[in-house]
């Protein structure tokens, strides 16, 4: 009984301690998120639904752009000559405090939620990476503080970035190039992951891009000397490129996707077409390994005895890490402890680990400590990078699906229409929001993160990687 009673005292004591540091202000937005919850889940899973495609989320980006508008924010519809990205701002002067909002599915993961794989709409698109809970938990964080600004607790501008197209062509690239972030003090981001964690690891810098070959068409058995094989000139080009693997970094990546190598089997194709992708955790290691590979299109072409042509897509930077951010997010994800899950909840994890070939051991809900930054990171790209080289970011994974999850697959879909996703999609809510009320609370903690801003980025400066205006339309 002693034994109970002393553990008792000491849970009874955490949970004092854990209420002084909590103030009054952070336990404000906690109980804005929890009103507007039912609500927030209501279009998490309406844009989960919806499962809308790079630049056609015009459905999604209305739902929130509504939801904002409803709450007291203006809305700004079709920034930077995009119609599905948007701004809803609220207040005035400094600081002015920006938060990121994802809505973009991916093509052909349609799922039910559910943990065995059954596509909702065979061959159509699924939120495989999460993007209806990005959105719609970051809008959630931004009415938190629209509404703590509107009583008078804390003074300054919130604004809220509705960004579309960050799966395929990356849009926030054209948004930093229109200036949507020359005002903004801090910026707020998050993604949706298998832990908790305030994320101090940076991205790839990648370059996307198109070559296309031009021949001349013939009979493929009549008179195939009179042909000039735009699909050979692909061959060539992309066992080029095989070969190239060998002999660049291992910390880089070439793929490719043809989009075209001719119609039919008895012409010779005079049109050809691939999708190529170029990545590094440094864009100057990047860059030199594009050059090579836009040389090797020239070769082949000379090769086939074709015509070749490059077109830019668009280039996204590695994300700059914040350190002295992460620290203020880290405290705050202390303080909202662990998500807790339901037996069926945990069974559900298994389950869809069970179907992937993964150990089965459950939902992943402990709160990492802050890591340390690698130097040369795995992963992804993400155009949030972008966004870094010009404003300070302070980044957040919050667990939607279960540990070793396949990212970019039907089981995060499945994750992400039911009660695991909505847990983490409110608990990121509630960790942006208490970390954005310490930095309208407490001018010095924004003075540190642009200290190392500054330093980190250094004499660096942003040139973004995009040839003409946004591609809309050419999905």
């Amino acid at each position: 009984m002693k034994n109970y009673t002393a553990l008792f005292l000491m849970l009874l004591l955490v949970s004092s301690v854990t209420a002084q540091k909590m103030n009054s202000n952070k336990k404000a937005v906690i109980a804005s998120v929890e009103k507007h919850k039912q609500a927030l889940i209501q279009i998490s899973d309406s844009i989960w639904g919806l499962a809308e495609t790079a630049f056609n989320e015009s459905q999604s980006a209305e739902i929130l752009a509504a939801y904002a508008e409803k709450n007291g924010l203006k809305v700004t519809r079709g920034v930077a000559e995009i119609p599905t990205a948007f701004t809803a701002t609220y207040g005035s002067g400094s600081p002015v405090i920006s938060i990121l909002g994802e809505f973009d599915a991916l093509p052909g993961i349609s799922q039910k939620a559910s943990p065995v794989k059954e596509p909702l709409e065979a061959g159509a698109a699924g939120h495989g990476c999460g993007h209806n809970m990005f959105g719609t938990a970051s809008l959630g964080s931004a009415i938190a503080i629209k509404e703590l600004i509107a009583a008078g607790k804390i003074k300054g501008t919130v604004k809220f970035l509705g960004t579309p197209a960050e799966e395929k062509y990356f849009a926030k690239v054209w948004m930093v190039k229109a200036g949507l972030w020359d005002d903004v003090d801090v910026n707020i981001s998050w993604h949706p992951g298998a832990n908790i964690e305030a994320d101090v690891q940076s991205g790839l810098s990648l370059i996307d891009f198109i070559v296309e070959f031009y021949g001349q068409t013939a009979h493929a058995s009549a008179d195939p000397w009179n042909g000039r094989s735009a699909s050979d000139a692909l061959e060539i080009y992309t066992t080029g490129i095989n070969y190239y693997r060998e002999h660049i970094l291992p910390s880089s990546r070439i793929h490719y996707h043809i989009q075209d190598g001719g119609q039919v089997v008895n012409v010779v194709p005079d049109y050809a077409k691939l999708w190529v992708r170029v990545r590094d955790p440094k864009r100057k290691i990047m860059l030199p390994t594009y050059e090579r590979v836009k040389a090797m299109a020239e070769g082949a072409a000379i090769m086939a005895d074709v015509d070749y042509k490059i077109s830019l897509v668009s280039g996204i930077y590695e994300t700059l890490v914040n350190r002295e951010g992460g620290k203020i997010m880290q405290n705050n994800l202390e303080l909202l402890g662990p998500i807790s899950y339901t037996d069926e909840e945990t069974q559900f994890g298994k389950a869809i680990q069970k179907a992937t070939g993964k150990p089965e051991v459950g939902m992943d809900s402990k709160i990492y400590p802050l890591r340390e930054t690698l130097e040369t990171p795995g992963g992804g790209s993400t155009d949030v990078g972008d966004v870094s080289w010009n404003v300070p970011n302070i980044n957040l994974s919050a667990t939607v699906a279960p540990k070793d999850t396949p990212w970019h697959s039907w089981a995060v879909v499945a994750c992400g229409g039911m009660s695991i996703g909505h847990k983490g999609m409110v608990y990121a809510s509630k960790a942006m929001a208490m970390t954005m009320v310490d930095l309208f609370e407490n001018k010095k903690l924004i003075d540190k993160v642009t200290e190392e801003f500054n330093t980190r980025k250094g004499d660096e400066v942003y040139k973004p990687m995009i040839d003409g205006p946004p591609p809309i339309g050419d999905n």
